[in-house]
């Protein structure tokens, strides 16, 4: 193999590959990316056996067919430090050689004959869409997904896809967001999956680096995602995914509009005096008015009053302000509603039509 590549378009490529290369792994072949000359396009490859993507470059000048199994981590490296606006790559056997003007890196890779094999995309996706819509269905549900428990269907995000709507959920079994958007083009039956948060998170990569429509193909066990040169695939989360319609508040009675910048302000400096010990921040609604109050041992009290318009029945809650903030930086509205029942009850918050959040109350 023999190419010279354009070193920003490849840098581009890596940010992304390099996420999914396994690092933790006694299979040094899944510590590397492959890179195979196709047609005059220089594609990469990455799996860690769950999640796997190809991506193909196209400013590329092939002078030599083949391909090469190089260690993300160097490549990576080589290709960012690097200040030439291309580089020549070069492949002897097992033996990867990265030319610059002033520099040349004598790489030792593996075979790639040992690659796992990439998930090609066949027959016809289930569904096309946005990529901005659905960067902003992963951006309002992802950071509410379980990062580690026993629940293992928590530990991914559910994709429930229903007539020309695909609606995205994830719980940690504390909060739950919801988030809902338009598809261009949907095929078949409404179907439920449940992805995982590792390939959710590349998933949005993906998504910030290319542009246009995005194509999902769902199996019994796997989901394919392409969007523009990239194709991401990865294995699904058997399981039980909860049902979180019965979760969703349907009879809280107090609900008040709150300014989504001047919350978040509130909320972060009424954070600055809470502890391990005292995670709450407390949530004071009364005639127009609203106080969040925090309490650290030790440390001190912290007070913010908000003039709100607020007319129902008086009423103190507790909650964590890291979940607050959470949920209102990706609101994306001016404004958020927010609607609660009881001290002991969960508490909503909503964002224009598509965004619903949910958030269990915290003892104060």
């Amino acid at each position: 193999m023999h190419v010279i590549v354009n070193r920003n378009a490849m840098l581009d490529v890596l940010h992304v590959a390099a996420g999914i290369a396994a690092s933790r792994t006694t299979r040094d072949v899944l510590k590397c990316i492959r890179l195979t000359t196709v047609d005059g396009i220089l594609m990469v490859s990455a799996t860690d056996l769950e999640v796997a993507l190809q991506v193909g470059i196209r400013q590329v000048e092939q002078k030599a067919r083949g391909d090469v199994l190089v260690p993300a981590d160097k490549l990576m490296q080589i290709v960012r430090e690097s200040t030439d606006e291309t580089l020549a790559l070069q492949a002897e056997e097992q033996v990867c050689h990265i030319q610059g003007r002033d520099s040349h890196f004598e790489v030792y890779g593996q075979d790639p004959k040992e690659f796992p094999p990439i998930p090609a995309s066949e027959g016809e996706p289930d569904i096309e869409i946005d990529s901005g819509v659905l960067s902003d269905l992963v951006e309002k549900t992802v950071f509410a997904a379980a990062k580690e428990n026993t629940r293992y269907a928590i530990n991914g995000l559910l994709w429930e896809k229903k007539g020309k709507k695909l609606c995205l959920v994830a719980t940690d079994g504390r909060r739950l967001a919801h988030a809902q958007g338009a598809v261009e083009k949907a095929v078949g039956e409404d179907q439920q999956v449940i992805v995982p948060v590792k390939t959710v998170s590349v998933l949005q990569r993906v998504l910030a680096a290319a542009e246009g429509k995005v194509m999902a193909r769902f199996t019994s066990n796997q989901v394919l995602v392409e969007s523009g040169d990239y194709l991401l695939s990865s294995a699904l989360i058997e399981g039980q995914f909860p049902n979180y319609q019965e979760v969703i508040p349907q009879d809280n009675d107090k609900r008040v509009e709150l300014d989504t910048d001047t919350l978040i302000s509130a909320v972060k400096r009424a954070a600055l005096l809470t502890n391990e010990q005292s995670r709450g921040v407390r949530l004071s609604f009364d005639k127009d008015k609203l106080v969040l109050s925090s309490r650290a041992p030790e440390q001190g009290e912290a007070t913010i009053s908000l003039n709100i318009n607020y007319v129902e029945e008086p009423i103190e809650i507790g909650f964590n302000p890291v979940f607050l903030t959470d949920a209102l930086r990706v609101a994306g509205t001016p404004t958020v509603f927010m609607e609660l029942k009881e001290n002991n009850r969960p508490g909503t918050i909503k964002a224009g039509s598509n965004f619903l959040y949910v958030i269990m109350p915290v003892n104060l």
